[in-house]
């Protein structure tokens, strides 16, 4: 006989959406609460709860804080900070001080803005996908990220430093979730290694590790959920070599505005070749490390989320399949790519896969 042990910290079965929520989208919302068990009664309030699912300008809206200047700012000595770099495309809006850097394409269409903002995870806020519903008390600005550990010059930024100090630019990433839904989003960010630069990594730091916001009033489910059920806050990690590599970002914003709330704001990772739960949201700490950092999902439930977290086809999840994503808006299917198609700048960190 087999037994499977349930540890106390890993989620329930019924935290989790169901594959079938990915793979069948039209399936009867009455069916699929009577299949994780919801009652009668439960499952008439819940439809009230989600007959109205706003408009995409309230979904936008709801997410949306005090934009940043759109031009550079000075710095201290009254000289304009960092022009746009690389690439001869305005982002469409034109509210960033960024160019699109042509060196990346989705190589498909891009997600309706509304779309992205509408579907997220976002776990500090609720379980559902539908967090842009929550994000109301949260304030993203004033903002600091601290950046230390195993580092010479360790320091702290606020978002006007990082505008200052950090070349900005718009890159078309794709968007790979472990739940196997996709999208493609133009993130306005600076990559990582850049600002890493500035506190000056020692040779022991091997590992870099992230950590969010932990502010159990503005965030509803972070408040409802008592240790030992999450281990806030909200943790991830990379090696440093995957810190330093040119794909990786430190996003603070998308389609040409600053981010959404429901989206991570103000500053959060972006590592395209990644599954989406690596990306962590709304950083305020950035440490060097020695050692490979405990991460949210990894201490949960380190039997289906592993650290490395790769982008593979051929690695199906225990649940299911990784080989097909769906991508958000469309519904259009694409078979799954090694490394989420961006094998050619990160394959060599990984020379046993």
């Amino acid at each position: 006989m087999q037994f499977i042990i349930r540890r106390p910290w890993q989620l329930s079965q019924r935290d989790h959406t169901p594959e079938a929520v990915y793979l069948r989208q039209k399936l009867h919302r009455r069916q699929f609460l009577a299949s994780l068990g919801v009652s009668a009664a439960g499952i008439g309030a819940l439809l009230l709860q989600g007959c109205d699912k706003g408009t995409d300008d309230e979904v936008l809206k709801a997410g949306n804080y005090e934009p940043i200047p759109t031009a550079p700012a000075a710095d201290a000595n009254g000289e304009p900070g960092h022009e746009p770099i690389v690439g001869d495309s305005v982002a469409p809006q034109g509210m960033y001080p960024a160019r699109r850097n042509d060196k990346f394409e989705y190589g498909r269409a891009e997600t309706v803005e509304a779309q992205a903002a509408r579907y997220t995870n976002f776990y500090e806020f609720d379980s559902s996908k539908m967090s842009w519903r929550y994000v109301t008390k949260f304030q993203p600005s004033p903002w600091t990220v601290e950046v230390d550990g195993l580092c010479a010059k360790p320091r702290t930024f606020d978002l006007d430093d990082l505008h200052k100090l950090m070349p900005l630019e718009e890159r078309a990433y794709r968007h790979r979730c472990v739940e196997t839904w996709a999208m493609c989003v133009p993130w306005t960010g600076f990559r990582l290694s850049e600002l890493l630069k500035l506190v000056e990594p020692q040779p022991a730091a091997k590992f870099v590790a992230f950590e969010t916001f932990d502010r159990p009033s503005q965030a509803p489910h972070r408040g409802a959920s008592p240790p030992p059920s999450y281990p806030w806050p909200y943790t991830e990690g990379l090696t440093i070599a995957e810190a330093t590599n040119e794909l990786t970002l430190l996003a603070t914003g998308m389609y040409g505005h600053t981010l959404l709330k429901q989206h991570g704001a103000p500053v959060r990772l972006v590592v395209p070749w990644k599954y989406g739960f690596k990306s962590i949201k709304s950083i305020v700490r950035i440490t060097l490390a020695d050692k490979p950092p405990a991460t949210f999902w990894n201490t949960l439930m380190p039997d289906e989320y592993d650290f490395e977290a790769n982008v593979n086809p051929h690695v199906s999840h225990p649940r299911w399949s990784q080989r097909v994503e769906k991508m958000l808006g469309s519904g259009e299917k694409h078979p799954t790519v090694i490394y989420n198609g961006y094998g050619s700048y990160v394959a060599d960190l990984y020379p046993k896969a």
